[in-house]
């Protein structure tokens, strides 16, 4: 069975839903998550913010903050994902109307996917950041990519399926067979 599909049976078992916030993975996460069957009971949604206004008018980012350090951050990444609960906020128990509840979980990928650095900050390609946020708070972590873009971008997704796995609990250890 695939992190992912832990994942989502996990999220699914304890009633948890699921939604992402992307700038650098453009899709790419959700897309991961939605190819599970049974994704639906999990994942609510997702939001892709390429453009860095977009991360302040749809995800709630500050846009002082933007300004300060650019989109490739550890707080616009904690702050994308607190905002993709809020955005993908959905009723719950089946119904189509009603009062919206926030996902419980978010996770946020923004990075420099390259060949280029980050014309704002001079970040190489290869630096990102993911973030997370759930009722118990929000952090975000860095990793440090290598290879082309879809390389990154792809390290980028595994990463945030990772921390989606240790926020709902999954060992990440795995015994040798």
């Amino acid at each position: 069975m695939s992190l992912a599909s832990e994942v989502i049976a996990a999220a699914t078992a304890r009633d948890i839903r699921i939604a992402t916030a992307e700038s650098l993975t453009g899709g790419l996460l959700a897309d991961a998550l939605v190819s599970i069957p049974g994704a639906s009971r999990a994942f609510s949604g997702g939001i892709v913010a390429y453009d860095t206004a977009l991360k302040a008018s749809l995800l709630g980012v500050d846009p002082a903050q933007l300004a300060r350090t650019g989109p490739v951050d550890e707080r616009v990444a904690r702050q994308m994902a607190e905002g993709a609960r809020r955005a993908c906020a959905v009723p719950r128990t089946g119904a189509i109307a009603g009062d919206a509840v926030p996902a419980e979980i978010g996770v946020a990928t923004t990075g420099v996917a390259g060949p280029d650095p980050d014309p704002q900050t001079g970040l190489p390609a290869g630096a990102v950041w993911i973030g997370v946020s759930s009722a118990a708070g929000s952090r975000a972590v860095r990793l440090d990519a290598e290879g082309d873009r879809a390389a990154i971008r792809g390290a980028a997704v595994h990463a945030a399926i990772r921390e989606l796995a240790s926020e709902l609990g999954i060992s990440l250890v795995f015994p040798n067979t």
